[in-house]
């Protein structure tokens, strides 16, 4: 048994995460702003750690690691304006990283996009632009850092039921992927020391989880 922080914890992603995890026999904190959420957070087997990440200090986020075992990003911004994105998925991931390095976690896993990179090619006037560069310092912040990390880097999110397989690629045939089966694949690298220091990009695809990520490694 281990102990994940999930940081974002709300997300529908990170729902199906905890649910996996803790039928597994982990204990997951779920950390997320509105007090509100906390019932959904606790119905999934979480323990609720109510806390808005633009506020939180390198130090106030090791304090919340501190004895976890590893930590999983699954936050975001959802694009409300430039600057909460900058807030958000750059600051606020990047500190999370120097506060899991001093908390002594050690294992991190991001929950990038596809395509992520400062070589993102996403034009200045495309609304997704703002998201594209912070998700490139985020991600190079990590890759930088001394913690075992892993990205993952899916492509569209749907709200479709998870199908259990996916193909692993930096151009895999389909163009997007259930939030579910994300969450499966983020579980299967909690587990699999062999994808640390790995970038996993996919979508949907015809090999189970596992076994794809197996082969990829």
């Amino acid at each position: 048994m281990s102990r994940v922080a999930i940081i974002g914890g709300h997300g529908k992603v990170a729902l199906h995460l905890t649910k996996i995890l803790t039928d597994q026999g982990h204990q997951v904190s779920s950390i997320f702003r509105n007090q509100d959420h906390a019932a959904d957070v606790e119905q999934a087997g979480a323990t609720p750690v109510v806390a808005d990440l633009a506020e939180l200090s390198v130090q106030d986020m090791a304090d919340v690691f501190s004895g976890h075992d590893a930590v999983v990003w699954s936050a975001g911004s959802g694009g409300s304006s430039p600057e909460a994105t900058y807030t958000i998925d750059r600051d606020a991931a990047i500190r999370s990283m120097d506060a899991a390095e001093q908390a002594s976690v050690g294992r991190y896993v991001m929950v990038s996009y596809l395509g992520a990179g400062k070589d993102h090619g996403v034009p200045e006037d495309n609304s997704f632009f703002h998201y594209a560069e912070s998700k490139a310092a985020a991600d190079e912040h990590l890759r930088n850092s001394k913690l075992a990390w892993t990205i993952l880097g899916p492509g569209s999110l749907t709200t479709d039921p998870g199908t259990g397989t996916i193909e692993v690629s930096d151009k895999p045939q389909q163009d997007s992927v259930p939030r579910e089966d994300v969450a499966h694949v983020a579980a299967v690298v909690l587990g699999d020391l062999g994808t640390v220091d790995r970038t996993i990009q996919f979508n949907s695809g015809p090999t189970p989880i596992a076994e794809a990520i197996e082969a990829a490694i």
